[in-house]
């Protein structure tokens, strides 16, 4: 008589429970990594756009780098050019960024000068032209970064 080894059903469901649990514990952990990533990336981002309009602000006589009748191509060409002291094409300071950075929660990198508050999500970016305020427009509260 030859003898079969092999598993039992009863074994291979206890297996697989403990599987399933053990997988219920670690997607959360990589949900959550996911997460922080972002926000990290996007404060970065956040604190890189800032600082470097400030620095624009600093060198073009107290001026933002888009006006409120502007549009997104205004501030990154005058973001990512070199510019005059009035802010027209020149060689006398920038370019202040390679590039605008896309905003890693809607995967936009428009910015949309004044109109609707953050957080309407129809653009990567908002600047306040009036206060300077660089913030995210994406619909998440990553606004009050």
């Amino acid at each position: 008589m030859i003898k079969k080894s092999g598993f039992t059903l009863v074994e291979l469901l206890i297996v697989i429970s403990m599987l399933g649990i053990l997988a219920a514990l670690v997607v959360p952990m990589f949900s959550d990594a996911g997460q922080k990533a972002r926000d990290s990336a996007l404060k970065t981002d956040l604190q890189k756009v800032r600082t470097q309009v400030e620095v624009y602000r600093s060198q073009h006589d107290d001026q933002l780098p888009a006006f409120s009748s502007e549009a997104s191509a205004d501030f990154e060409r005058r973001m990512t050019t070199q510019t005059d002291r009035n802010g027209s094409a020149g060689s006398d300071y920038g370019p202040y960024l390679n590039k605008i950075p896309k905003n890693p929660y809607n995967d936009k990198n428009t910015v949309r000068i004044d109109g609707a508050a953050a957080g309407a999500n129809t653009d990567g970016w908002r600047l306040d032209s009036y206060s300077g305020i660089f913030q995210a427009d994406d619909s998440t509260e990553n606004a009050s970064f």
